[in-house]
């Protein structure tokens, strides 16, 4: 399967050594990573021919970027070079009650501010079965935003199925411009993700349910995700559901909505968390695969939360895991037992 997806991929810089703070930093360690480009190497690793499409600096940090796809197998064809300078985050890991932080060095990035003819979308789109692209895209620029409508208008055109990541960020705009740009851009998507933030701060829709409190029925969710596909006519709504009980130990489930069923899948306690930066990303990747590979909407999701679930015990952004392993996950091998 041909699977496209377009956004930003950063420079992450974190603290060396283990859940040290950004004020004991004197090195720091080295990955990449993005939305996008994360759900990219996701489905790349079950087998699928993923392209990731950006634009990237033609310096060496550039290339760097570009190199760390292709070592995880992504196809890289229609990333476009030029611009002055690539994305930087900070990452600040946080333990027990301690949250992790985040510090973006986004400004004027290659792909904040890359124009239209950086881009062919409707060679892009030829032949491909699904096209992902997460809010944080159309939130980094203008332009970023014009050029993600681009891209949905192509995929359209070429009848390819349209996923989206709603990915609110507040570091990067408000509720009431993401409403001003998100909800035109969703008469192009067939499946919508996003956990119950992300749906209330990107299309206005709020759930029954009060996480925070630990108050999370799934008939909470029901009628929203009803709502949600009846004034957007998508074929699928699909929620995360995170438990945060510390930043070293959450709850991990997901909901999903086709029209007909609304099914919760097993629940995931996670304990101790590795990174969980990614982890929505790892969700998307394994909800593209499921979609695309599986019979039902139930086990779809099941790999899906599986595959997110491993995620949290992997450092970096990438999801560096095969389907067999989340099959085997997803089948209730959790022991973790070494595998000889």
């Amino acid at each position: 399967m041909k699977i496209v997806t377009f956004g930003e991929i950063m420079l992450r810089l974190s603290p060396a050594g283990v859940n040290n703070r950004f004020v004991q930093a004197d090195s720091f360690d080295v990955v990449y990573g993005g939305g996008e480009a994360n759900v990219a190497v996701s489905c790349a690793n079950y087998g699928h021919d993923a392209y990731f499409v950006t634009k990237l600096p033609k310096h060496e940090i550039g290339q760097s970027a570009l190199n760390s796809l292709r070592r995880y197998g992504v196809k890289t064809d229609f990333i476009a070079r030029g611009g002055d300078r690539l994305g930087i985050y900070y990452l600040e890991s946080g333990s027990a009650m301690r949250p992790s932080k985040v510090i973006y060095d986004r400004a004027h990035s290659a792909i904040a501010e890359a124009n239209v003819e950086d881009f062919d979308f409707d060679a892009i789109m030829e032949d491909a079965d699904w096209f992902h692209w997460s809010g944080i895209t159309p939130a980094i620029s203008d332009k970023a935003a014009e050029l993600t409508k681009l891209a949905c208008e192509a995929a359209k055109r070429h009848g390819v199925t349209v996923s989206v990541d709603l990915n609110f960020r507040k570091k990067l705009w408000t509720k009431e411009k993401a409403q001003s740009i998100m909800r035109p851009l969703m008469k192009y998507v067939d499946v919508c993700i996003g956990n119950e933030e992300d749906a209330e701060l990107c299309l206005g829709f709020k759930p029954d349910a009060d996480v925070e409190g630990g108050k999370t029925e799934a008939e909470g969710y029901k009628a929203i995700f009803e709502q949600m596909k009846n004034e957007f006519d998508f074929k699928y709504v699909i929620s995360t559901l995170r438990e945060s009980f510390s930043a070293s130990h959450n709850g991990w489930k997901a909901m999903i909505y086709n029209g007909e069923e609304f099914y919760v899948s097993k629940r995931y306690d996670i304990l101790p968390i590795v990174d969980r930066v990614g982890g929505g990303d790892s969700f998307s990747g394994g909800v593209i695969h499921g979609l695309l590979t599986k019979p039902t909407q139930a086990e779809a999701l099941e790999f899906a939360v599986a595959a997110s679930a491993l995620k949290h015990t992997i450092n970096g952004d990438y999801n560096l895991v095969s389907a067999d392993e989340v099959e085997a996950l997803a089948g209730g091998d959790g022991s973790g037992r070494v595998q000889r």
